[in-house]
């Protein structure tokens, strides 16, 4: 496979995401809802949250060929940003960056999402670190159900 055609194929990785989708928390409880669609063919992603809380969020996600690797620009209704790089691993998409830490003046966290297909449903978990990656705690652990209406 020439170099082209493996970033034409990677472009795609990430196709398992998009639907319409119902989201619900560790404890089986609806956390909010999630539209993800297909942007100009290319494989790009637009990410449109609703959660139950209020918090409404944007990403846009998509192959970047120069580097090599998939990108998500995330931000949301709390004034939050966040911005992750990373691609393919066993079948889950796993993106990883900074982001603020929690308490104001706080050394920027690690962040890791990682979304893994199973049985027509995806699982996203988001894990952050505070001591550059040697422990991880999880702050979203979510299971993604394609909305059948």
């Amino acid at each position: 496979m020439s170099e082209s055609t493996a970033g034409a194929a990677s472009a795609h990785d990430f196709d398992f995401w998009v639907g319409e989708w119902d989201v619900f928390g560790p404890e089986g409880r609806q956390v909010g809802t999630n539209s993800i669609t297909a942007l100009f063919g290319t494989g790009a992603l637009a990410e449109h949250w609703h959660g139950s809380g209020d918090v409404e969020g944007r990403s846009l996600n998509a192959w970047d060929e120069l580097r090599g690797c998939w990108h998500q620009t995330w931000v949301d209704s709390a004034g939050g940003v966040l911005m992750l790089d990373g691609g393919l691993r066993d079948g889950a998409m796993v993106m990883e960056g900074l982001a603020p830490g929690e308490a104001e003046g706080s050394a920027p966290e690690h962040q890791r999402i990682t979304w893994t297909p199973t049985s027509g449903e995806v699982r996203q978990h988001w894990e952050v670190s505070s001591d550059g990656g040697t422990t991880w705690r999880t702050a979203f652990d979510g299971r993604y159900v394609r909305r059948t209406t």
